[in-house]
């Protein structure tokens, strides 16, 4: 059963992993990896990601892409947004630590981003608004 637009807001307001997916180019399926993301009150969706990475560059070129946040309890449940790029950034060391504590333990949050502002290169933030959705409630297993 799909989802009411309340409960896929809800659902995606949630810390869930997300499939990120962004057309490959020419001759290459779809890239598909796991990734944080931030949902936020008006809707849109954002991520972090290191800028001219392969992602960043096909999210450029693509203009769009697609987030699939699942779980498997209490009841089997999904939701799929997809839409265009309405913005990127330089990431922020706080929008770092906003998206970190989504995930990490409370603990563990400053130890990670002080690795990850120093270790993993310049951050953008990207922004998209979602067009397209796809839910469902499949029950319990």
């Amino acid at each position: 059963m799909a989802l009411a637009r309340e409960e896929r807001a809800e659902f995606l307001a949630e810390p869930h992993v997300a499939a990120f997916s962004v057309d490959g180019g020419e001759g290459r399926a779809p890239v598909s990896v796991p990734i944080w993301y931030q949902y936020e009150d008006d809707g849109t969706v954002w991520i972090l990601i290191v800028r001219d990475s392969r992602k960043d560059r096909l999210i450029r070129a693509a203009g769009r892409f697609t987030l699939l946040a699942d779980r498997l309890e209490p009841t089997i449940r999904y939701v799929s947004v997809e839409g265009p790029v309405i913005g990127s950034e330089p990431a922020t060391i706080e929008q770092l630590r906003e998206i970190s504590a989504r995930y990490l333990p409370a603990e563990k949050v400053d130890e990670y981003v002080d690795f990850a502002w120093k270790n993993h290169g310049e951050q953008v933030v990207v922004r998209m608004r979602p067009e397209r959705w796809l839910s469902s409630d499949l029950g319990t297993v």
